[in-house]
């Protein structure tokens, strides 16, 4: 036990539902454990990779001791401020989109639908709340046998972390401390004042005017919401459209259901000043023709870029090589430049996904733990990964782009599949989307596809499953597939690929020997 003051942290506001949130992923009163002499394994960071690699290696029950160091809230991002909040707010914007859409299906909403903003934010911290003992430090001590230290770490030396006086001695470490919104640079924005991901879900009162600034994937989705929830919104974005790292198809869909809804857009812009006034917080910006504009809201939500967290960690001491942008520097094996050190997870990767993370935390625990001598490690480039925009529709893609595998020397065949003739998709009311999948011209081998449906995230699985086990479009289009549903489309797209080949050839020789069947 060290003489260092704990730090006490709070998640506002400290209703009941953040105080057992805080009481698992971050006890009051707990007390660091006494250090072994040394850890097979020192895990930095107790977000998803860092919870996974943790548990990963201490639950194979071989023995193995492990230290896991988190200086703030265990569940890391994804948890707190990151997927499990978020996805509870889209749900709750999502019943008010329903309601005011009823009156298509013959159902006569109610002239005004009430949104109690208190209420869904409540609901929101009841959930987190409830679902937070999964990642509390208790469970990961008394289940898995984990020496918890709660307190900020740093290497001191090849084989040695500190943590609040007392000295943590390893074979190997993996730094999985993760990433946190940017601060944006625009003058005046840090006087005004700005939410970002971390900050904006401990608001109990709905802002009348929001501006969202970045129309990336949190950008959007976080704008759709807050707009269905009763927020006059307008969003600002950089480039020509929204979501431009995803298919232009799928996000032009998504940013035509903005304009319907009344989600002003301003793209092409960039931003000069923010200036707080008795009116708001008033914001400055150019757009295509270059004439400066303004727009004055009661609150300015940040969207866009992410910073690794490589602060503090003294890496220059153990030679880790890394970027204040892109964070620290791995080969694909998941290793640093110090051959001791592995990192996981938004710290060192592009994909900052919780299941990106995920899947890197178990290449880590081969990698680090069983693979004597560098037999046998996994790599990174490995992995097919999947993501999803979680927009309503949502966007959801695997594998590459077309632009990717032309890159790569494929020649690519892209079929489309409308839900405008995809039957459970008209019944519901949901044509807008589409099934789209890239393959091998002349060939069944799937090289990726994107979804835009309202639950694009459940179904892109089905794709990626097929890639995985290198399972071509002629094989999907054998799996049956309940009638009626919106996966249909994927099979309607294998078959699809079927019919091209019934080239004059093939039907000529079909002709000819079902004369003798």
């Amino acid at each position: 036990m060290s003489n260092f003051p704990f730090e006490r942290v709070s998640v506002p506001p400290m209703d009941e539902y953040n105080q057992t949130l805080v009481n698992y992923v971050h006890p009051p009163d707990w007390v660091n454990p006494k250090p072994v002499d040394c850890y097979d394994l020192v895990v930095i960071g107790a977000g998803t990779a860092g919870l996974v690699v943790a548990a990963g290696a201490a639950g194979m029950d071989i023995g193995l001791k492990v230290a896991l160091v988190e200086r703030h809230l265990m569940g890391g991002d994804c948890l707190n401020v990151g997927c499990v909040p978020s996805k509870c707010l889209i749900r709750s914007s999502r019943v008010v989109a329903q309601m005011r859409e009823a009156r298509a299906f013959g159902i006569v909403p109610p002239e005004n639908i009430e949104v109690d903003f208190p209420a869904v934010m409540q609901r929101m911290r009841k959930l987190r709340a409830g679902i937070s003992h999964h990642d509390s430090a208790q469970r990961f001590r008394d289940t898995y046998g984990i020496n918890i230290f709660l307190g900020s770490a740093s290497f001191s030396s090849d084989n040695t972390v500190e943590v609040r006086g007392q000295t943590l001695r390893f074979k190997k470490a993996v730094i999985a401390t993760g990433a946190r919104a940017v601060k944006p640079r625009i003058d005046g924005i840090a006087e005004a004042g700005f939410l970002t991901n971390e900050t904006v879900f401990s608001l109990t009162e709905r802002p009348r005017r929001l501006a969202v600034i970045g129309g990336g994937p949190i950008g959007c989705e976080l704008a759709q919401s807050f707009h269905r929830l009763g927020s006059e919104v307008v969003l600002f974005h950089r480039g020509s459209h929204i979501l431009n790292k995803e298919d232009a198809d799928a996000a032009e869909i998504v940013q035509k259901v903005f304009i319907k809804e009344g989600i002003r857009l301003v793209l092409g812009c960039k931003m000069q000043r923010v200036e707080k006034t008795e009116a708001g917080k008033t914001l400055y910006f150019t757009s295509f023709n270059g004439q400066e504009e303004s727009v004055t809201v009661d609150e300015i939500l940040i969207g866009a870029g992410r910073a690794p967290n490589v602060e503090g960690l003294n890496l220059e001491t153990v030679g880790v090589e890394y970027d204040q942008r892109k964070g620290v520097k791995v080969d694909d094996h998941l290793q640093t430049t110090n051959p001791k050190i592995y990192a996981a997870g938004d710290i060192c990767m592009d994909w900052k996904f919780t299941h990106a993370a995920d899947a890197a935390a178990r290449i880590v625990i081969k990698n680090t733990l069983f693979s004597p001598f560098g037999l046998g490690r996994y790599k990174l480039s490995d992995l097919v990964m999947p993501w999803a925009t979680y927009t309503d529709p949502e966007i959801a893609h695997v594998g590459m782009s077309e632009d990717q595998a032309q890159q790569q020397g494929y020649d690519v065949s892209t079929i489309k599949i409308p839900f405008s003739s995809v039957d459970r998709a008209i019944a519901d009311g949901e044509e807008e989307g589409f099934v789209k999948i890239h393959h091998q011209k002349g060939k069944d081998k799937i090289l990726g596809a994107t979804i835009v449906a309202s639950h694009a995230g459940d179904m892109i699985s089905e794709v990626t499953t097929a890639i995985v086990n290198k399972v071509g479009l002629s094989g999907l289009s054998s799996v049956i597939h309940p009638y009626p549903t919106q996966a249909e489309g994927i099979k309607k797209a294998a078959d699809a690929y079927r019919r091209t080949l019934l080239t004059p050839t093939s039907k000529r020789f079909l002709g000819f020997i079902s004369k003798f069947s």
